[in-house]
Parts: C-alpha cells; structure tokens; sequence
C-alpha cells in the first residue's frame, strides 16, 4: 500500500533514465541532510532547518513540479545561505540573517567584490554551470508532484517553522557563535517579516495633533565659528569602571574634558557594531526605533535620513569631511553619510591605508592635512580612530611602546590597556600640533567611545555566566552600553555646556556639539533639547519610547526622513 501511495504522489514516468533520476534525487536530499548535519549544533536547529529545507522544497515545486530539479534548487540555496553566512563571518563576526537578502543593495555588492575579488569568478562558474546541469536534472526526473499536493506540503512546513521560531525567538548572542547558519536564517526571516508588519521600517508615532516643524533657514554667525573635529575612539571605554583593574599613572586623563569632567556616553550597541554610534552622530536619532532592523540602519537610512549634524552646520557654513577607515561601500557609509550633509567622504582607498587598522596617528595626520587645506572655511571633520580594536590576543604593533610594561590583569585585558594608552599618546601629540601649526585658529575636539569591546563583559562581571551577562544586556543594563565623550577646546572657549550631562544618550551628541561650538540650533535640535530636558539625557527609552515615535514623525511629516 505504501509503494501504491507514492507512486499516486509522484506519478512516475518510467524511462531508460528512470533510475539514474532517482539515484539522483536521493543524493540531493542526502547532501543537504549531510550539510544540516555538519553546520547545526542542537536539536533546535536540526528541526528548523529541515522544516525550512522542506518549505524550499514544496516552493519549487509549485513551480516546476519535477521534485529532482525543486531539490537540486534548493540546495542550492542551502549551500548560497551557508556560504555567505560563513563569509560574512568571517568579516563582521555575525552569522547572515534574512535582512540580507531583503536589502541588498549595489553599495554592498560592490564592497564584497572589491574585498574578494575572486567571488566574481565563483559566480561567473556558477552561471556557466547552471543551466545544463538544471536541464540534464529535468531530462533525467522520473517523476511529477501536483501543485495541490505542493501546497499543502509548504504551507505545512511554513507553518512549522513560524510555529517554532516563534516559540524560540533568537536570543542576542547567537548570531554572533558563527554555527546554526540555516536555522538562524530562518529565524531572522520570521523575526524581520513580523517586526515589518508590525512596525514598519523604522518606529514612529501614526500622527500628531501638535504644529509642524518650521522649515530652518541659513545662519549666519557674527565671527567664524570653530572647526569641529569628532573623534570615533574605536571599543574604548574607561576601564577603571570594572572592579580590581589595574592602569597605568594617569590612564584616566584621556577620559576628562577641557573642564576636568569625566562624563559617560549611553550608546547603542556593546562590543560590536561601530555604526550605531556612527549613526547617532550624524543624524542625532536612535538606531533602535529600526527595531531588530537596527543591524542594517545605515543601509536602510541611505537615501531616506536627511536630518542630522552635518547638515545642521552647513546652513551655517561649515564643510565636512569623512575619514572613513574602511571601504566605502561598507554597509553604504558613502552613501549614507554624503546623505546627511557630508560634503568630502574619503574612504580607506582616499587615505591610501593598506587595511583598516592603522594607528591612531594615521588617521589624525590626515585629519591634519585636511584643515592645513580647507581651514579658510570652518569645518567639521568626521574621523574614526581604530586602534583599538579587537582582538586583543596579539600584540598590535609592540615597536611602538617600547617602554610598556603590564599591569598584570591578564593578556587580552594589558594589551587592550597598552592600545589605549598608545590613543591617548597619538591624541595628546595631535592636539599639541592642532595648537602649534594653527595658533590663529579655534578648534571644538569631541572625542566618544562608539561601544564598550567584547572584552568588558569579563571585566564588569568576571563572575558572571554567559547566559546571565546575555540576560542583562538584552535588558540594555547600561553599564555595558556606557562608553565616554570628552571635549576639548583650542584656542576657544565653549559656548554652552547645558546639555553635556552625565551619562547622556549618543543620540544628543550631536545637540552637545552645536551648543558647545555656539551654533545657533535649527528647530529640530530645538525640539530635541525640549526632550533631552524633559526626559534627563535618555532618548529613545524615555516613556516607554514615545518621545522618539513622536520625534520621527516629526521629522517625517518635515520631510526629513522620507519613504518610511
């Protein structure tokens, strides 16, 4: 009765290449069980994974009815989605989700390119291959599914796999162990679809009873105002916060302002994505209104954020220049930034760096030579400092303190000590030389960490359990998202420090900047300080979240965030 039944599902059309068509349909499914079983690592996965292998499955066939040619697509897919999470690993030390595929964009194919060339001839291969293969796999199918039949099978199979992502959403940290790419994948696909319906691409409030925003117009300051540097200070957080950690003499002067104050900056993201804070800067909103989107921010903002820094002084005069360390075209920071009011971005390649990890000084020389040419106009530049980024496993570049000695806190803890300590080096020789080369000049320097490394959990906690660190980082506990800002001053003296509170929230350093560099504010930042007072330095938390939904569609129905 069985055979009976299956010849009814499949409805085999008896050929000489009968048996060669399933010998061959046997190995596909084979090979993409095989790949489940090589690359997931619980029984979780192992499920998921194969009520998504079905779902394909089921997909394809509704389209080409030949099960031999729906299994040989979608391992194909299978194999695409395993490769490309274990690429992007590789790169970013996150496993791919399906927002990947949702926003693919020319910005992002062009850096994956550009940094593996070689990919261009992994597909051209690909392309030459696929077409005779799927036509000898199509010759050689003996059988044939009908569509009710298929149908049935993926809806079956689809609603398995909502039932159980939904029942275990992902937790934080698992994109970030490098396994479980199918399963994970499809998790992420569950998650984004439901955070789409249910928010859309970014959280704002549905309308507003109140005035609009006015239209801001050109300023123009009675004397020129001071050239504004913003130092991205790559994973640095002052240390001395975690408990029984040693440091040099004088390790907590590179976290004081001009005024002596240390001040702690709440940013969005802990030892991990550097362009949350860069986000936060340039356009002075939260990452987190993306919703579990906010991994994608810049390339989903490219295009449709006109709102920020950058553009808030150019209507007073200013230009500014991008120091990006990386290429361009990663994650769309060009196109991104250029977006919000950047008027130079020059990338890795502009600089002529051999990677993206240089000394502090290589990215400070430039920002030198960058004034030395454009000073006669003010100018704000955007520079990024790198060396200290993670690991912190090998020595970067030991010449370079050749009088250092350990403290004793641990490998990974003293050399990531030792790099701090070569950034407060190279910061004190730029600001020295910003004085010396420029005495009729003025100069506001912001320098903030963009989120604590991967290393602060074991620092803050060392007696803390993985899962329990995870639990309160979840729960945005801020003493893993608090990083610093400093602000000095060169031949100036600050115009207003009201706002550069305490543990303020990244999304108001652009309000600090303009206040302190004595910008007139434009009636969005006036708004946004009216929130920083009402709410004491927190932004997107504050009531429950609705400050920022009221101040997105603020911006929205301004026209300065548009297509959202």
């Amino acid at each position: 009765m069985a055979l009976v039944s299956l010849s009814r599902v499949l409805r085999p059309n008896v050929r000489p290449q009968a048996a060669a068509g399933t010998a061959l349909l046997a190995a596909v499914h084979f090979g993409a069980l095989a790949l489940i079983y090589a690359t997931e690592y619980t029984f979780f996965g192992v499920a998921l994974s194969l009520l998504a292998w079905g779902f394909l499955n089921f997909v394809w066939l509704l389209l080409v009815r030949r099960p031999g040619l729906a299994a040989a697509i979608s391992l194909v897919v299978l194999v695409a989605v395993v490769a490309l999470s274990r690429f992007k690993f590789d790169i970013l030390w996150i496993t791919a989700s399906f927002l990947d595929i949702l926003i693919i964009d020319a910005d992002t194919v062009a850096f994956l390119l550009a940094i593996f060339p070689q990919v261009r001839h992994g597909l051209l291969a690909v392309a030459v291959l696929a077409v005779p293969l799927a036509v000898l796999i199509w010759r050689l199918d003996p059988f044939r599914v009908r569509a009710g039949r298929a149908s049935f099978g993926g809806t079956a199979c689809f609603a398995g796999l909502v039932a159980l992502a939904t029942a275990v959403p992902e937790q934080p940290w698992e994109p970030f162990q490098g396994v479980n790419h199918v399963s994970n994948f499809a998790r992420s696909g569950v998650a984004s679809l439901s955070e789409l319906m249910r928010h859309g691409w970014m959280d704002a409030a549905r309308a507003l009873a109140g005035p609009p925003l006015p239209a801001a117009t050109a300023c123009q300051p009675a004397r020129k105002p001071p050239h504004i540097i913003a130092l991205l200070d790559e994973s640095s957080f002052d240390v001395t916060a975690a408990p029984g950690i040693v440091v040099p003499p004088g390790y907590d002067r590179h976290f004081r302002s001009f005024d002596g104050a240390k001040r702690g900056l709440v940013v969005e993201a802990t030892g991990g994505p550097t362009w949350y804070s860069e986000y936060n800067l340039l356009t002075g909103l939260s990452a987190r209104s993306f919703g579990r989107l906010m991994f994608h921010v810049t390339r989903i903002a490219a295009g449709h954020v006109e709102r920020g820094l950058p553009l808030a002084l150019r209507r007073c005069g200013y230009t500014s220049v991008s120091l990006y360390p990386t290429y361009g075209d990663f994650l769309s920071a060009r196109r991104f930034q250029v977006g919000v009011g950047i008027d130079r971005f020059i990338d890795q390649t502009g600089m002529g760096a051999p990677d993206d990890m240089q000394p502090d000084r290589f990215y400070l020389d430039h920002a030198a030579r960058v004034i030395a040419r454009e000073r006669a106009a003010p100018l704000f530049v955007f520079a990024y400092v790198t060396a200290n980024h993670f690991p912190w496993t090998t020595v970067y570049r030991p010449e370079l303190t050749p009088d250092w000695r350990a403290p004793g806190n641990g490998v990974e803890i003293d050399e990531y000590i030792r790099r701090q300590t070569l950034s407060a080096r190279d910061y004190a020789d730029f600001r020295a030389r910003l004085a010396r080369e420029f005495p009729d000049d003025s100069f506001l320097v912001v320098r903030f960490g963009d989120h604590q490394p991967t290393i602060s959990a074991k620092m803050l906690d060392p007696a803390l359990e993985p899962a329990a660190i995870a639990r309160r980082i979840k729960a945005n506990d801020p003493r893993y998202f608090t990083t610093y800002y400093a602000i000095d001053a060169i031949n100036f003296t600050p115009a207003s420090m009201a706002s550069a509170r305490d543990g303020l929230e990244a999304a108001y350093l652009p309000l600090v900047i303009l206040e302190a560099a004595g910008i007139a504010l434009d009636p969005s930042f006036v708004e946004q300080k009216k929130i920083l007072q009402r709410c004491g330095g927190v932004f997107y938390a504050c009531d429950g979240g609705a400050e920022a939904r009221r101040f997105n569609r603020l911006l929205m129905d301004a026209g300065l965030i548009k297509g959202f």
